[in-house]
């Protein structure tokens, strides 16, 4: 297991989980790989109580599972469980759009201002990444692009728990897509159009973006199942 560098003292516990997070979504832990308390604290020169925390912490998030004898393991997601997240987040999403221009006017930038500023370059960001087929890139601002576009519905247990999907779908897609020779073709590129749907009050067709959205998904899933392969293998 790679180590970005030593850990600081201040906020160990989320720091840590945060490192091991991102060592999973750049596919660095793959599904299924096990280690222990010790391990990670030994690898980061920190003691076992905040690794403990951020390990528990992984696990509530679904990402680890935990083993009392074994130590913890990095969660194997399914094509079955990938496509469930796809279509809970649908669920909400249609609620979401259902209500998200309700009693609000169109204006220069949506009626979100700055706001909705910043989403758009982490769209232009996002969509350029996903045309080179820059994994590192593209998730990083994938994530950003989403959990702004989800502070704009202004329900923090919503964006909440679309972020812990979209991580979750993360952390199953990664081995795969870095795999995958025609991974360009399958990294879904519509942000912009997202934003441009937002900032025009559009709500067909901001419903049509998501549609989009879920369905390359979905295709991709039909595809995997379709033609099984080893995650980090074409």
């Amino acid at each position: 297991m790679c180590a970005s560098g030593a850990v600081t003292r201040s906020t160990l516990r989320q720091q840590i989980a945060d490192a091991l997070r991102d060592e999973v979504l750049a596919g660095r832990l793959l599904p299924g790989r096990e280690f222990t308390v010790k391990q990670i604290a030994e690898q980061y020169g920190v003691s076992a109580t905040p690794v403990r925390e951020a390990l528990f912490d992984l696990s509530a998030q679904g990402l680890l599972e935990s083993d009392q004898h074994r130590g913890f393991r990095v969660h194997q997601f399914s094509v079955a469980d990938y496509r469930a997240m796809v279509e809970a987040r649908a669920l909400v999403m249609d609620g979401v759009i259902r209500d998200v221009f309700r009693d609000q006017a169109p204006s220069r930038h949506g009626g979100y201002g700055d706001a909705l500023v910043s989403v758009h370059r982490r769209a232009e960001e996002a969509a350029r990444a996903a045309r080179c087929g820059d994994l590192d890139i593209l998730i990083g601002y994938d994530l950003r692009f989403w959990r702004e576009v989800g502070g704009l519905v202004g329900n923090g247990y919503i964006s909440d728990f679309l972020h812990r999907l979209r991580v979750q779908a993360w952390v199953f897609a990664v081995p795969y897509l870095r795999g995958d020779a025609d991974v360009r073709d399958w990294l879904w590129k519509g942000h912009a159009d997202l934003v441009a749907a937002i900032t025009h009050r559009d709500r067909d067709a901001l419903r049509a973006v998501i549609d989009d959205y879920n369905s390359h998904a979905l295709s991709w899933a039909d595809r995997l199942a379709d033609h099984p392969a080893t995650p980090g293998r074409p």
